[in-house]
């Protein structure tokens, strides 16, 4: 994990614009990580702030799809960054445990769906 202070120029300027786009004013574990690689950093950040910024899309909405696809693909880091931010966003416990009910169904039925090889009814492709 390369600190703050350990930073190079390059990798504090981009944990600056992290704090302050977020309104922050520390560096959480993932982007620390990221830092041994100054371009992945960067890249990785300038695309979150993308595309989880202002859109047609509203905050919890978004941060309730992220939530969504790290349960799915089980990444316990994800999770606790986007339950937190989901919370921040407004997110209640009934939410959160509906969104876990969505998300264990889509789940089962998609492995059922794909196991089934189910084809896709003409009705559900666009025209």
């Amino acid at each position: 994990m390369i600190e703050y202070n350990d930073a190079s120029p390059e990798v504090r300027a981009v944990y600056d614009d992290i704090m302050a786009t977020r309104k922050i004013d520390w560096i959480n574990n993932f982007w620390k990580a990221l830092a041994h690689d100054p371009k992945t950093l960067r890249r990785t950040w300038e695309s979150i702030k993308e595309i989880m910024g202002p859109g047609e899309l509203d905050t919890l909405t978004k941060e309730l799809i992220y939530v969504a696809v790290s349960t799915t693909n089980q990444c316990g880091y994800c999770i606790a960054s986007h339950t937190a931010g989901a919370r921040k966003a407004g997110m209640t416990d009934a939410m959160f445990g509906e969104l876990m009910a969505v998300v264990g169904m889509a789940n089962e039925t998609n492995r059922l769906a794909s196991g089934y090889q189910v084809p896709i009814d003409d009705r559900f492709l666009a025209k």
